[in-house]
């Protein structure tokens, strides 16, 4: 099935989509303020975490679309091999951006934004669940 914009169309639109900010991170980041844990948002290291919990908790909000959730499904849906090796390349990068940051000593937790959106406080439990206890 070909694309209904242009070139120049598709562009523009895909252009307006943020990586930063988007919905499912201020949710998250909003839930973590209210439940009293202290983060970094949006921490300049390898890998860039939507969140850096300290001592050494890398948090990832991440979209079923761009990281491939159900792959296998989602895949067969694409029309366009852009958008499969795109997402494809994703996918094998935080592959990548896990093993390194749990080489280095990091707990990796990724959340998929529906998880956020329809259980955002299960998802505050799993993070604290990671803390370090207080001595």
């Amino acid at each position: 099935m070909p694309d209904i914009f242009s070139k120049e169309k598709r562009s523009e639109i895909m252009s307006k989509i943020r990586s930063r900010g988007t919905q499912i991170e201020l949710k998250m980041k909003k839930a973590l303020e209210e439940a009293g844990v202290e983060f970094e948002y949006q921490p300049k290291m390898f890998g860039r975490p939507d969140f850096l919990i300290q001592p050494k908790i890398a948090i990832f909000c991440d979209s079923s679309f761009w990281h491939g959730r159900n792959w296998r499904s989602l895949k067969k849906q694409l029309s366009k091999e852009y958008w499969r090796k795109h997402i494809q390349e994703n996918i094998k990068r935080d592959k990548v951006v896990n093993a390194e940051l749990k080489r280095r000593g990091y707990t990796v937790l990724r959340f998929w934004d529906d998880g956020i959106e329809k259980h955002v406080l299960k998802c505050i439990e799993k993070i604290k669940r990671e803390l370090p206890a207080e001595s």
